[in-house]
C-alpha cells in the first residue's frame, strides 16, 4: 500500500531534483521561492524538473499547468492534489 507523500517529503524530493538538474543547493529550495525570480530557473530547466517530478511522484504535470506553477509551494500543492491515493 503506497503512502501519499507528506509536504516535507515532496519538498525534499523536489529540492533533490532541482539540485541534480540545475545545481541549486537543497537548502535554497524553500516553499516561498519563485523558480524564475528567486532560483533563476529557465523554462527548459523547469520542463526537466517537471519530468523528473512526474517520475518521482507519479503525477502528470501537463504543460499548461506547468506554466502556472511559479513557486516551490505551487509544485508541492500540485503534487499533493494529484497523487494517487493509497489503496486500502
Amino acid at each position: 500500500m503506497a503512502e501519499v507523500a507528506t509536504e516535507q517529503q515532496i519538498l525534499d524530493g523536489l529540492a533533490e531534483i532541482i539540485d541534480d538538474i540545475v545545481g541549486i543547493d537543497k537548502a535554497e529550495v524553500t516553499p516561498e521561492k519563485n523558480f524564475i525570480d528567486d532560483l533563476d530557473i529557465d523554462s527548459l530547466s523547469m520542463v526537466e524538473i517537471a519530468v523528473a517530478a512526474q517520475d518521482q511522484f507519479g503525477v502528470e504535470i501537463p504543460d499548461d499547468e506547468l506554466r502556472n506553477l511559479k513557486t516551490v509551494k505551487d509544485v508541492v500543492n500540485f503534487v499533493q492534489g494529484h497523487e494517487a491515493p493509497a489503496k486500502s
